[in-house]
């Protein structure tokens, strides 16, 4: 066996796969609108409500209720024995992306995860697999002031990146507490910080910078000309986070870094917070309640690294039992398919009702980026983003079969392509396996990817299972 680099441009290889998708799912201009009959209605903030209708218009909901009639030209969807809940939204993740950090400095205001969309990335198709139809795209935690975040819908087959924005979504801005920063600028650069101490101090810095470098700029607006500010596109985004209009989301593990950064934002006047994973966030549950800050975990993920050796799988019922704004997010791009699950498990642990433990991924994750007067709950006027399962989504059994956004169906079980479920890396490392008839001779070669098989011989190649 050796170990061989597959480039199958180099084999003169066009694949085309048959199954092709759908004509409405796919489509930049599918249909958008329809009435769902029958269905399990978990509206999320006005109770669960038994064999009810959901009529969708132009994209948004237009009613919710019993024996509603389509108008001309709405088709129908029978959901009997279905259920349907609020589009699922992952506060945390980095989809459509592929460079998380920029890592060459402790503050990075100046770049943004926006600018860099990638609407063909699959994995946004297999999280609407999911019921996943919104998604708070951040920026990685190398950095203690990182760039800024993008909320985008899951508008699989639009092709511009614009196009999966959110439209008019609050900006938010990505910081990094603890070892992450620590371990990429103090230990392997030699700059600060090295210690939680020196992150509190970049913070302080950078925010004092921000406050004189806004204090020349209202100057210089108001009559003063003699000194007008040099540009900097890094402390303009930094004066934006004093002023309210770029949200602060940190990434955070321990107990007294989550104080510490509410006591220094308290100092600078800002007011409005989510701390991402807070792990030790039942600690201080308390004291997160009375800040306002919001808190997005996970269920059960600890002890991948020492900061996180000490969690609990009732976080969530604690932070909820104590007042705090909580949802639960993927930081992944497997688990953002299986949030339901991850969601169901905080009600095992913490006996959170139906209602509570489905807001941990629609509502509340909608309040802490700023959307829930368009999304998280089925509601007349919102947004007709919607997930359909087989079974109550909080059950093991439950398997998604339907998820539209905007009113579109974005992915239809019935109507799934094999070739989305494959895992293809034209850069990885393959393996080459000589194949051999019975009779002795060389067949061909079996190239083992990612659990795919690659097959060569006279006649062409082909892609198997």
């Amino acid at each position: 066996m050796r170990t061989v680099f597959l480039f199958l441009l180099s084999f003169g290889l066009v694949w085309t796969s048959t199954a092709q998708p759908g004509p409405d799912r796919l489509r930049a201009d599918a249909p958008n609108s329809v009435l769902i009959q029958n269905a399990t209605v978990h509206t999320v903030t006005n109770g669960t409500l038994d064999t009810a209708d959901v009529l969708v218009q132009d994209g948004v909901i237009a009613s919710v209720g019993t024996d509603l009639s389509a108008p001309s030209g709405v088709d129908t969807y029978d959901a009997t024995g279905m259920h349907l809940m609020p589009g699922i939204i992952d506060a945390h993740s980095h989809i459509a992306i592929s460079d998380v950090n920029e890592a060459t400095r402790p503050v990075t205001a100046q770049v943004g995860v926006g600018d860099v969309l990638d609407p063909y990335d699959v994995r946004i198709y297999r999280a609407l697999a999911g019921g996943v139809t919104t998604s708070h795209v951040m920026h990685g935690s190398a950095n203690v002031i990182g760039g800024r975040n993008e909320t985008i819908k899951h508008r699989y087959g639009m092709t511009h990146p614009n196009a999966l924005r959110m439209e008019d979504a609050p900006r938010t801005i990505k910081f990094a507490l603890g070892e992450n920063p620590t371990r990429v600028h103090g230990e392997s650069s030699d700059v600060v910080p090295r210690t939680r101490m020196g992150v509190e101090s970049v913070i302080r810095e950078a925010l004092t910078e921000a406050q004189r470098y806004q204090a020349l700029q209202d100057a210089y607006d108001a009559g003063d000309r003699s000194a007008p500010p040099p540009h900097s596109e890094r402390l303009e985004m930094l004066a934006d986070i004093l002023s309210g209009d770029l949200i602060v989301h940190a990434h955070s593990y321990r107990a007294d870094e989550i104080l510490m950064l509410m006591n220094v934002l308290g100092d600078f006047g800002v007011d409005e917070i989510t701390f991402q994973h807070v792990n030790e966030g039942f600690k201080v549950a308390p004291e997160l309640a009375e800040f306002g800050a919001g808190a997005s975990i996970f269920s059960d993920w600890w002890a991948y690294k020492f900061e996180v050796y000490y969690s609990t799988a009732y976080n969530a019922a604690v932070l909820t039992r104590n007042g705090v704004n909580t949802s639960i997010n993927s930081d992944s791009p497997d688990l953002n398919r299986h949030l339901y699950h991850q969601a169901a498990k905080a009600q095992r642990y913490g006996e959170l009702s139906d209602e509570e433990t489905l807001a941990l991924i629609t509502i509340n994750a909608a309040e802490q980026l700023g959307i829930d007067d368009r999304v998280g709950s089925i509601e007349e006027g919102k947004d007709a983003d919607l997930a359909l399962f087989s079974d109550h989504p909080l059950s093991i059994y439950a398997v998604p079969q339907r998820t539209y956004v905007d009113g579109t169906v974005r992915f239809d079980r019935n109507d799934d392509p094999d070739d989305m479920r494959l895992q293809v890396d034209p850069e990885s490392v393959v393996e080459e396996t000589v194949v051999w008839h019975d009779t002795g001779t060389r067949h061909g070669a079996c190239m083992q990817q990612t659990g795919m098989h690659l097959h060569a011989n006279e006649t062409g190649v082909r892609l198997h299972n």
